[in-house]
């Protein structure tokens, strides 16, 4: 495992991270069932009538990818914005990811530029950084496109943007990610990509979904990222 980072690492000089996963759990204390079906029930508000499939989708995100899919730009944007303060409220009390800190940190000793990519709000985001005190250690933030699901990943429009903004070419960048629009996204954009199977049942999905390399810490990307650092001091 080791020697498999060690050799994607090397041709690698920015570091792309997912939110929802790698970082934290964003809706650890907040559960998302719960926040999917407040969505549900904001569309009902507003006219919109729910089939029982979405009305008993657990993910808030296919909520509003759905909900962006029927071209209703009104109640599109209301799920959005229904959604953008849930994330918010539950950042509040999201778990760290073990060794998610020190991912970022180290890669930043290290030399390499940590960016955010997510398809959660960046005001999310920048609210769990700061309070975390990461803030200093990531740039760029970037979130979900406002009200256009179709912008979101695996979509590589996101992953671009965290690409320009790091000042490395696509192929000398790796996103780490824990789902399998992740690793589309990742491919669409000419990115390396580490599957960070959190869960079992994720490793081989991530595998024959191409990713470079599987992990099921993140322990296992800061021992590399550790070792690099000592590295760049001598």
């Amino acid at each position: 495992m080791n020697a498999e980072l060690d050799r994607l690492l090397a041709g690698v000089g920015a570091i792309l991270l997912d939110f929802d996963g790698p970082v934290c759990s964003i809706f650890a204390n907040h559960p998302a069932p719960k926040v999917a079906a407040e969505l549900a029930n904001v569309l009902r508000r507003h006219g919109v009538d729910v089939p029982p499939d979405l009305a008993s989708e657990p993910d808030p995100l296919e909520v509003l990818r759905r909900t962006g899919a029927t071209g209703n730009q009104d109640a599109t944007r209301a799920v959005e914005d229904a959604l953008c303060a849930a994330e918010r409220r539950a950042v509040e009390t999201a778990e760290p990811t073990p060794y998610g800190r020190e991912v970022i940190v180290s890669a930043q000793q290290a030399g390499m530029p940590v960016a955010v990519v997510s398809n959660n709000s960046a005001g999310a985001i920048t609210a769990y950084l700061a309070a975390h005190r990461l803030a200093g250690h990531v740039s760029p933030v970037v979130g979900r496109a406002y009200a256009d699901p179709t912008h979101m990943k695996p979509n590589p429009a996101p992953i671009l943007q965290a690409v320009g903004a790091v000042g490395e070419p696509p192929s000398r960048c790796v996103l780490v990610g824990d789902s399998l629009s992740d690793i589309d996204g990742a491919h669409a954009a000419g990115v390396r990509v580490i599957g960070y199977a959190n869960r079992p049942r994720k490793v081989e999905a991530f595998r024959a979904a191409g990713a470079d390399v599987v992990i099921t810490s993140m322990g296992d990307l800061a021992y590399v990222l550790l070792g690099a650092e000592v590295d760049e001091m001598r």
